[in-house]
């Protein structure tokens, strides 16, 4: 059973599957994730008809999800992994169902380059399409993190990340214009980090 699981799902978010299971994406066709690594929250996706795309700044992880995408899905064509930035995506306005974010948003240099990441992956989603966003936040940890400058912040398990809180969420949520579908979602790990979930919809 173990086994069928990772062929169906591979090493999907726990989050992004407590999605699938709700069947917040169901009527979702047209998938972006930035940041897609080798593809770790694709398998679904690919093998199950949606027209999958990705971009991540490392060649060799777009290499990877490409031979993932040739395995599963041979039909959908190679050209839509890409290296390309979150910031800077090469994609038209209002063009996906769905954007996934899982893991990068907290990359950010500073607040500009995060409202960046977090503006050029809006604009390429059309209206009611949903963002999934999983993020390093200090919520939880506040007393634990120590400021760096820029938004970023030393964490107790030695990384630096830019993190964001509840009260940042919602100011970015009523910036955006959009719905909250879920509420915020914290997962602390021995207070060592701290992982949020963001659900968006865009209204």
């Amino acid at each position: 059973m173990q086994q069928n699981l990772q062929q169906l799902y591979g090493n999907i978010d726990i989050y992004l599957f407590d999605q699938l299971l709700k069947g917040t994406y169901d009527n979702c066709h047209k998938i972006l994730d930035t940041g897609c690594g080798g593809g770790r929250n694709l398998v679904y996706f690919l093998r199950n008809g949606y027209d999958v795309y990705g971009i991540d700044p490392n060649l060799q992880a777009v290499e990877a999800v490409k031979a993932l995408s040739k395995t599963l899905a041979p039909v959908i064509p190679l050209t839509n992994f890409k290296v390309a930035y979150a910031e800077d995506l090469p994609f038209n306005d209002a063009q996906f169902d769905l954007v996934i974010s899982s893991a990068v948003l907290h990359f950010a240099k500073d607040q500009a380059h995060f409202e960046s990441m977090l503006h050029s992956m809006w604009r390429v989603l059309k209206p009611g399409g949903y963002l999934f966003a999983r993020l390093a936040s200090d919520i939880g940890i506040e007393e634990l993190v120590h400021p760096l400058g820029n938004g970023r912040y030393l964490l107790p398990d030695g990384s630096e990340r830019f993190l964001v809180n509840e009260q940042m969420l919602l100011q970015y949520t009523r910036g955006l214009n959009a719905q909250l579908h879920e509420p915020f979602k914290t997962t602390n790990v021995q207070n060592l980090r701290c992982m949020t979930t963001w659900c968006l919809q865009k209204v």
